[in-house]
């Protein structure tokens, strides 16, 4: 296996499937197959779910909310996706853990940096809600933040296109993949592949990305093969 220690970082719109909003449970029963085909090869999974089905801070303070409302609605929401997907895992006869930055010991563990690392050693997924925490930054941020704190060797980020291109290829039909990118390619060209706090993180600490879909089966496993999916950023 190429990586030992992955964070799989999950948009809450990915959860949707079909649906206009909320989530589905065939799609994350799906994913919870993808996950636990790669934890039975001994690879230690940590997760970071959006919240955008559900309530996105930014689109409430658009509206008139007060923006740090707004945030802690999102955050909340991220704290929903986990316990959505725990469940999801569960039931696939997957151990799970859910920490959040947010304290609400009733029905999750206090995000404690050893305790998330040791829960990777006995081959548990550990899941992170609540973002960082913090009002401002994005679940891209907070993703970004906990691979470095686990020492993850690569941040795999799921979405419904196969990589990054050189525009949005749902929108034009000329984009052209990249295979591999340079972290200063991405911002010279200004592709969006997270919010610049999450990237220049994540640059800074030298740690790569993966784009690719995550809605394709069998997709997640070949990334961790190391086979040729998605886009790859590096130095």
């Amino acid at each position: 296996m190429k990586y030992k220690r992955i964070l799989l970082k999950l948009s809450g719109e990915a959860l949707m499937g079909d649906r206009n909003y909320g989530i589905d449970p065939n799609r994350l029963a799906d994913y919870a197959d993808e996950i636990k085909n790669i934890i039975n090869k001994g690879i230690e999974v940590a997760i970071v779910i959006g919240g955008g089905n559900i309530f996105r801070g930014l689109a409430g303070a658009s509206n008139g909310m007060d923006r740090v409302q707004g945030d802690y609605m999102g955050m909340l929401a991220t704290i929903i996706n986990g316990l959505a997907l725990q469940s999801a895992l569960e039931e696939a006869d997957v151990q799970t853990r859910l920490l959040t930055s947010i304290e609400m010991k009733q029905i999750a563990e206090p995000f404690i940096k050893r305790r998330a690392v040791r829960h990777l050693e006995k081959g548990r997924v550990v899941i992170f809600g609540g973002g960082t925490g913090n009002p401002y930054f994005t679940t891209d941020t907070a993703a970004v933040l906990r691979a470095i704190e686990i020492n993850a060797d690569v941040i795999i980020k799921g979405t419904r296109v196969d990589g990054i291109y050189t525009s949005d290829p749902e929108k034009d039909k000329s984009a052209v993949k990249f295979e591999n990118i340079t972290f200063k390619e991405v911002m010279n060209k200004d592709l969006k592949v997270m919010d610049m706090t999450a990237f220049t993180l994540s640059e800074e600490n030298d740690l790569p990305i993966i784009v690719f879909d995550m809605n394709k089966k069998g997709n997640l496993m070949k990334v961790i093969l190391g086979e040729n999916v998605g886009t790859l950023v590096n130095s």
